[in-house]
Formats: C-alpha cells, structure tokens, sequence
C-alpha cells in the first residue's frame, strides 16, 4: 500500500475544504501513479491510498477513511465492504461492467457509481476474433506442436470465415465493432439485442433476429452482452440445444452470461467444436484458489473451479485471463475517463453514473 498527501493548492473553481481520502485497489504501480498525478493536477489537495491487491485485503482502518473508492472488477464491493466505508460517497470503477458492485445497496444509501462506459470497444473487438481465428485455424494447437518441434499438419485443417454467420448477441458499441471487422472477412451477421439500431443495420449490413434463430443459424455465436439478472447463464443447457452443430462460442463479455457446467456438457457431446473464453464464471478464483477457504457459498465455488480445470483440458477450447480490454491505448482511455469521472463528482457535476438494472 502506498500512501500520498498531495500537496497542490485548489484552483479558484477546486476548493475542496479538507482533503478527500481516496483509495485505489487492484493498481500497477505505474497506473496508480498517473492516477495519483492526474487527479492532483485537477482536483488538488488529497490523501490518496494505492493497493496493488483487492479491496478485502484492505486494512479496516484504511476503509473506514475512504470517501472515493476506485476498484476494478476484481474487488467486489457488496454491502459488507461498503459498511465497512462510512464516508463512501462514490465507487469509481475502472471499467465498463459493474456487476462487482451492489449497486442497490449503493444507491439505497446515497453512494455514487460512475463506470468507463466506452473505452475499448476495438481492443475487445479485436481480441474476439484472435479467440475466433485461433480456433477457426487451429492456431494453438498448431503452436503447441512447432514447440515439440513436430511440423505435421495432420489434425490442424481449419475453415474459412468468408461466407459463415457470425452471430452477435448485444450490439453496443463492442458488439457494433465486432460487426463491422465480421462484414471485412466478409461473413453474414446476425444479431440479437433488446435494443434494435435498424438504421445501423442497414448501414453495415447485418440482421436482427431472434435470439432462438441467431443460434439455430450461426456458425460463431459472440457475446457482448452485460451482466444483468437477464442475461444471467444466457447460455445454458436449453439454450446451447438450440445452436447448430459444431458451432464454436465465444465470451469476451461478462462470465456469468455462459453457465460452464452446460458449455463443458455441449463440448463433451460434441454440440459445439470449441469455445474461447476471455470471461468465466468465478474467474477470480483461478487465479487466487487459496480466497475460496474464505469465501460463502464455498461448495459451489469449488465446482466451478474444478469445472474450469476441466475446461483447459479440451483442446478446442482457449481460456485467456480477461486481458481483452488490456491494450495500451484502452488502458490510457480507462484511467483518463476515471479521473474524469472523479473530478467530475468533486465539482458537483458527476457523469458517467450507472443505475439499478433489472
């Protein structure tokens, strides 16, 4: 943890009367110290408080001090941890999703939540179709062999993209840039929202269509949906039922859209010829497997993680560490609209806030 008094006087429009505790979790060094710097420049005097580890492994007395939370998805702010932060007064998260958050509880108590809400549309667009050309080519496996020194071709036939149907379910704005690189292989698309843009439809070319026939017809089904109760487990056993044979999945979205005990069910039966996954359910476990001893709902958890080491184990399935956004460009994108998003909040005029979903 690092600690920073700034010591920069208030410009004539910034004059906050003490100085606001923040506290930074899950942070680079290098990212905290442009955030440090930044919101110094702008804002002026603070006490700001720098964690490279998650949220719960913040000591209380740090919490109890905290007016600006500024976590990542990693950090899960429920009621206990917002509890534990009387002076809450905003959550700042760096990132698009805020399904780490419970943003009833913040809202029933007066406590602000600001996302990033568009940041990295392209490096996620981008990053779903390297999970799409790796399986559609066999990439990996084809790497995997050259390291062993073993240049064989056998089992490594791929297809082409010309001419499949990709179909998009969640059309904002990374769904809308994965459409448009889709249309420059020159694939069909289709997509699936509850928010129609048909004049965007017209203009790059593809098709709304129910969800139940955007499975039932595409090759590659991509997900860019948020993490809603409506959208929970969007793809489970019913759902995976309805897609057409040998059919890959992709998830660079939220983990909670694709119930991973159906999805290693459809690659056992054979259903789907593969899956790449940016975004697992209870992903936070796999890389800290020791946070289960002290995490609820235990049983459950171990499941899943048992599920996921299964998962590695298919061939034809390709699991990256939720690294889609993690660009060098969209990493500046995301700590420039936070410290707006902070400045913001402090001269009384915030943006960029969510609100409950249902």
């Amino acid at each position: 943890m690092q600690q920073i008094d700034g010591g920069m006087q208030a410009t004539q429009n910034q004059q906050p009367a003490t100085r606001t505790h923040i506290l930074i979790t899950e942070t680079s060094p290098e990212e905290g110290q442009y955030l440090i710097h930044a919101l110094e420049q702008l804002v002026g005097p603070l006490q700001i408080m720098q964690e490279q580890s998650k949220l719960a492994d913040t000591a209380p007395e740090e919490l109890a001090q905290t007016e600006i939370l500024i976590p990542f998805i990693h950090s899960q702010v429920g009621k206990a941890e917002m509890e534990a932060m009387p002076k809450l007064r905003l959550i700042a998260t760096r990132s698009t999703g805020y399904d780490h958050i419970d943003l009833a509880y913040a809202t029933q108590h007066g406590i602000a939540v600001a996302n990033v809400p568009g940041y990295g549309e392209n490096a996620v667009a981008e990053h779903t179709f390297a999970l799409i050309l790796m399986l559609s080519r066999k990439i990996h496996l084809a790497y995997t062999r050259s390291l062993q020194r073993n240049y064989t071709i056998e089992g490594l036939r791929g297809f082409d993209l010309y001419g499949k149907t990709l179909g998009v379910v969640g059309t904002g704005a990374i769904g809308l840039h994965v459409i448009r690189i889709a249309r420059g292989f020159g694939m069909h698309v289709l997509a699936s929202d509850v928010r129609e843009n048909r004049q965007l439809a017209e203009i790059l070319g593809f098709s709304y269509v129910p969800l139940d026939e955007l499975l039932a017809q595409s090759h590659i089904v991509t997900l860019h949906a948020p993490a809603l109760p409506s959208t929970y487990h969007l793809i489970r056993r019913e759902t995976l039922l309805k897609m057409k044979q040998g059919a890959l999945l992709i998830n660079t979205a939220r983990g909670s859209l694709v119930d991973v005990h159906a999805l290693a069910w459809a690659l056992d039966n054979k259903m789907l010829a593969g899956a790449g996954l940016d975004a697992l359910e209870g992903e936070e476990f796999l890389q800290n497997e020791e946070e289960l001893l002290k995490a609820p709902g235990t049983e459950e958890k171990l499941k899943l993680l048992v599920q996921h080491h299964i998962l590695q184990r298919h061939s034809n399935v390709i699991i990256t560490p939720h690294i889609a956004f993690n660009s060098e460009e969209a990493l500046q994108r995301i700590l420039d609209t936070t410290v707006e998003n902070v400045r913001a909040f402090l001269l009384d005029k915030p943006q960029n806030l969510v609100t409950v979903q249902r």
